[in-house]
């Protein structure tokens, strides 16, 4: 006996029109996290990039924002052909924005990579992390002057 089914196996295949989905990868360069480019006030001396050096794809992005992010292709893939470095950008929803900021980020990677320690990039960097612990060894003398200062308190008091 033939019943029909209530789902084809026409329903049951993969379609052939899935999206193309890229895997994350992460790139770092000699372990030293990148600046972020979007809202920097300063500019570096940093490596020119040409057009015909890069190669760019528009692909979904992934993260929350619902169907305003599974729907669009405004995530920039960004690749330096010469070093292989890759960049990936979806900050924003302007596609114009996230190509901007990826380059920016994909100039200051590249000098990074040429460059090593000579690169502002890598000098400013080792700047914030120097600015940063500083002010967590001011914070922790501070907390043991405050520590120190309660039980002067206590003793005086009794």
């Amino acid at each position: 006996m033939n019943v029909p089914s209530l789902f084809p196996s026409m329903f049951l295949r993969t379609p052939s029109w899935r999206p193309w989905i890229l895997k994350k990868q992460q790139f770092s360069l000699l372990r030293v996290p990148l600046l972020q480019a979007a809202g920097k006030k300063n500019s570096f001396n940093l490596i020119g990039l040409t057009e015909a050096e890069l190669k760019e794809t528009f692909v979904r992005g992934d993260g929350p924002g619902g169907q305003a992010t599974n729907k669009t292709n405004n995530c920039v893939v960004l690749k330096h052909i010469p070093s292989g470095i890759v960049v990936k950008c979806h900050q924003t929803r302007s596609v114009e924005q996230n190509r901007k900021i990826a380059r920016e980020i994909l100039q200051e990677k590249v000098d990074l990579f040429y460059k090593g320690e000579d690169s502002d990039v890598f000098k400013e960097n080792k700047a914030s992390e120097k600015k940063k612990q500083e002010k967590k060894r001011r914070a922790k003398e501070n907390l043991e002057r405050k520590k120190h200062f309660k039980e002067m308190q206590q003793l005086d008091k009794k």
